[in-house]
């Protein structure tokens, strides 16, 4: 396997400064104002469902504009920005270019539908592929133009999502035991992203917002045998999202739950993001801060969605700057930035709060002695 001098880079700014991730690539591109025109321009002109709302798209479609987003958020201050590819699986886009047969009366979402149907499809399969190659390489060159203007290397992390299918919850009540797709189809799907980020220049891996546990290890098993098939190896950031109280994933793991779960693979940052903006987040942040013996990111929301909000979320970049603060001065983060809500401008006061203070101390692990 090859040497991986990035992570002992990371690990070694993490341990000095508070470094700063981007913000919601969602929120922003709806400041652009684009329709369903822009959104599809003239590749996918007559595809036969709606692609607005697929953001990812938009690194084919309208790349100046994914462009200018990773540029402002960079000038805002993000030392690492996320490719666009939150949504950029075969599974997840599948959402987009194939019917469902539910619509037709002509049968249910199942693992031989995917299979048939999604991860054996050449076009989706090369879509995939080309959403990350291109994403990453459109991340790397304003991540490495505005590092050189600056003198501050800025990274490129490549954002893998949590897919729009759950491998721990049924969809149907009335069939407890059923899964739409299989723990290998999720992995296999999740090997071609990696490898296309891989492919693109990305720096990081970062497993996100993740729902539920077992697509996240599916998610880190194939990231972990593309090392190995491939001699490849980069850091990993793993970030969950918590449910309705703040002190659980959406799936049911606590804090201490999710880090025996992943702690194996060795991850350079364990972390939150999205959920329930940033109070409700913080028993979890500070449950993990307790145990994870590496660093801890937090990305929250800016507050519950509310749709009288400009941005759809209630935060101030005031309000953000705040609650980051609080965090770090509490001694609970080496990473923090903004997810749904959050514009460059949130980010820019996200910053300010992350120059202000000192980073989480990350624990070493004491040997124990053994009884003999």
């Amino acid at each position: 396997m090859t040497h991986d001098p990035i992570t002992a880079e990371l690990r070694k700014s993490l341990r000095d400064r508070i470094l700063v991730l981007d913000g919601a690539m969602g929120t922003t591109i709806r400041g652009y104002g684009l329709d369903e025109s822009a959104a599809r321009g003239e590749r996918f002109k007559h595809n036969e469902k709606d692609i607005l709302n697929n953001g990812d798209i938009l690194s084919l479609t309208q790349p100046d504009i994914i462009g200018d987003i990773h540029k402002r958020f960079l000038e805002a201050g993000s030392d690492i920005i996320e490719t666009n590819t939150f949504s950029a699986t075969s599974i997840s886009q599948s959402e987009f270019f194939v019917t469902d047969p539910r619509e037709s009366g002509k049968g249910r979402k199942n693992p031989e539908f995917f299979q048939r149907e999604v991860l054996e499809n050449p076009f989706l399969r090369d879509l995939a592929h080309e959403l990350n190659v291109q994403s990453a390489r459109l991340c790397r060159k304003w991540a490495d133009a505005i590092g050189s203007d600056t003198g501050i290397k800025r990274y490129v992390a490549g954002a893998i999502g949590p897919l729009t299918v759950s491998l721990s919850v049924s969809p149907d009540h009335d069939d407890p035991g059923f899964r739409t797709v299989t723990f290998d189809q999720v992995r296999e799907d999740y090997k071609r992203q990696t490898r296309a980020l891989v492919e693109g220049g990305v720096d990081i891996l970062m497993v996100e917002t993740i729902f539920d546990a077992l697509n996240a290890k599916a998610a880190l098993v194939a990231i972990q045998e593309v090392f190995a098939e491939d001699a490849v190896v980069f850091p990993i950031i793993v970030s969950a999202a918590v449910g309705k109280g703040g002190d659980t994933l959406i799936s049911g793991q606590n804090a201490l739950a999710l880090w025996n779960a992943v702690r194996h693979t060795q991850p350079l940052a364990i972390g939150l993001n999205c959920s329930l903006g940033p109070d409700l987040m913080r028993p979890t942040l500070v449950e993990l801060a307790d145990v994870a013996t590496t660093a801890v990111s937090a990305y929250p929301n800016a507050g519950l969605p509310d749709p009288l909000s400009p941005t759809g979320f209630p935060c101030s970049p005031g309000d953000m700057e705040a609650y980051i603060d609080e965090f770090a001065a509490s001694g609970l983060v080496n990473l923090v930035g903004g997810c749904c809500g959050n514009t460059p401008d949130h980010v820019a006061a996200i910053a300010k709060a992350a120059g202000r203070h000192a980073p989480r101390a990350i624990p070493q692990l004491q040997p124990q002695s053994v009884a003999r």
